[in-house]
């Protein structure tokens, strides 16, 4: 399949730069993958934007993350993890030099405390209209769905990661939340059909995304899983949730 039919804004992706600090998550650190390893790895997509991820390795860090964005150019945006002590002006400088959103690592348990999630999330959201952004198993989302729901803008990782608690995350779709596409080697769902069946409850909810370079993942992304959401939805499905979706979410900067 040619797959550079599609313009696709990369929803989801890390970059590794040991240039810049790293710290073990859950005694994990993982190999480099800098903004040359990503660019080369994805040539034979059309990719015109992005997100860079911040990973529970990089703790509060964010100086690789302007970098990359920096060295990436127009179209990428950054996620980053945010001290819930951080300053309106530190906030400001971000969303100026491109972060998009602010993530909460739930499975591996990242830098910043849950307790804090829904101050931090009002706050970004209404200083700059940010976004945050769940690592989450979806069997977690049955005690956490009043406080998911009550949030202005959330999207969800890889699909939720289980089938058990797939219909929490429904639930969630059908009040707006947004999830990634991603990760299909980390799931324990049927990938079609968990992409059908978010497609029908709200045909904006999903955005697609690499996962490069795949840390930790059982499977790395493939050009599969690509081929895998046309097959499944369709040329024209495919489309907005390759792009369409992701950039009226993130709004990237010019």
């Amino acid at each position: 399949m040619d797959l550079s039919r599609f313009q696709l804004f990369d929803c989801h992706f890390h970059i590794i730069d040991r240039r810049f600090p790293l710290v073990p998550s859950q005694g994990y650190l993982p190999p480099e993958f800098t903004c040359d390893d990503y660019l080369k790895a994805v040539e034979a997509l059309r990719v015109v934007g992005g997100a860079v991820v911040s990973g529970s390795f990089q703790a509060f860090d964010y100086s690789y993350l302007l970098d990359a964005l920096r060295r990436l150019g127009s179209g990428f945006v950054g996620v980053v993890n945010l001290r819930v002590t951080a300053s309106d002006e530190e906030i400001l400088m971000l969303h100026q030099r491109g972060v998009r959103a602010v993530r909460f690592n739930l499975y591996r348990g990242g830098p910043e405390a849950l307790e804090h999630l829904e101050s931090l999330a009002r706050r970004v959201y209404e200083l700059v209209g940010w976004h945050v952004e769940l690592y989450v198993d979806s069997r977690e989302l049955e005690a956490l769905f009043p406080l998911v729901a009550s949030l202005p803008a959330v999207s969800i990782d890889h699909l939720g990661l289980s089938r058990e608690g797939f219909p929490f995350l429904l639930r969630l779709v059908e009040r707006g939340v947004r999830v990634k596409a991603t990760g299909f080697g980390r799931v324990d769902l049927d990938v079609p059909w968990a992409l059908r069946t978010i497609q029908r409850v709200n045909p904006g909810a999903l955005m697609f995304g690499t996962d490069l370079p795949s840390t930790r993942a059982p499977r790395p992304f493939s050009m599969g899983d690509a081929e895998l959401v046309v097959e499944t939805l369709g040329e024209e499905e495919a489309r907005r949730v390759f792009y369409g979706n992701a950039v009226e979410f993130y709004a990237p900067p010019c």
